[in-house]
């Protein structure tokens, strides 16, 4: 798997010129005999809140090894616009089976469409996980590389309708950006340091999107145990640290949905749904 240290150098300090008005190209990269290894999930999952047995990994653990290779794509002639006007709007997991630290991946990530919205361009990228020719996970990545528009009002966004009773509270310490960025190898200079959050205009360090998709899912896993499924998300707002935050789910016929809210229960900083392959609930 290559580097992000030296990718997140080219990224932070490479020079691009700003989005072409183009689409962009089908940029596809993939890596064989992928491993992993136990102390790094080990400290992944306590950095999220799983359970690890030592051998079945967390859902989300495969997305730290993929987002390598999106990395390897961010940083491609192709793309035109620096990763630091980029963000996570949503990413969907779907988990075909159980993952096992004792097996061997390979990787295919590639872009598969881009649009142009009213606040800039938005692109997917698809991920997938195989164990020799079976494909066993994959995941959808949403982002948008914004471009400012003074005419556009932005509106707030509205939390989920479900009930809101009696949520867990959680508290976020002002390290856990750098904790998850050791255990991810995900060393984005906004979740490291507030003096290094405040060059891109955040007044303190903010929580990684993934982290909050991983923390809640890990809430979830004992009563989702070894089902496929599929885990779909959507950033709302930014989570900045330290801080207080709610989690609540509620489980309906044919899915489950969850958020994490700020601590009055009013603001989403994460939506997420769960759905079961055998559609059994």
């Amino acid at each position: 798997m290559p580097s992000l240290f030296s990718l997140y150098r080219k990224i932070f300090f490479g020079r691009k010129p700003g989005w072409d008005q183009q689409p962009l190209p089908c940029i596809k990269v993939s890596v064989d005999t992928v491993t992993v290894s136990e102390a790094n999930v080990s400290q992944y999952a306590e950095v999220c809140g799983f359970q690890f047995d030592g051998e079945v990994l967390p859902p989300t653990y495969l997305y730290v090894m993929a987002f390598r290779l999106h990395a390897v794509i961010f940083t491609h002639e192709g793309i035109t616009f620096p990763l630091l006007g980029m963000i996570h709007l949503k990413n969907r997991i779907s988990v075909h089976r159980q993952v096992r630290l004792s097996e061997t991946y390979s990787f295919e990530c590639a872009v598969v469409s881009s649009r142009q919205t009213d606040v800039g361009l938005e692109f997917e990228i698809v991920s997938k996980a195989f164990v020799g020719q079976e494909l066993v996970w994959e995941s959808l990545s949403t982002y948008l590389y914004r471009i400012e528009n003074q005419g556009r009002r932005v509106r707030p966004p509205r939390a989920l309708s479900m009930a809101w009773e009696s949520p867990q509270q959680w508290t976020l310490s002002d390290d856990l950006g750098r904790r998850y960025a050791k255990a991810s190898g995900d060393y984005n200079l906004i979740h490291l340091h507030p003096v290094l959050s405040k060059r891109f205009g955040f007044d303190r360090v903010l929580a990684h999107g993934m982290w909050s998709k991983a923390r809640c899912l890990a809430q979830l896993m004992p009563d989702i145990g070894a089902r496929p499924f599929t885990v779909d998300v959507a950033f709302k707002l930014p989570l900045l640290m330290p801080a207080e935050v709610g989690f609540g789910y509620a489980k309906h016929p044919d899915e489950w949905e969850f958020e994490l809210r700020d601590s009055k229960g009013r603001r989403p900083h994460l939506s997420g749904k769960v759905l079961f392959a055998d559609s059994e609930q």
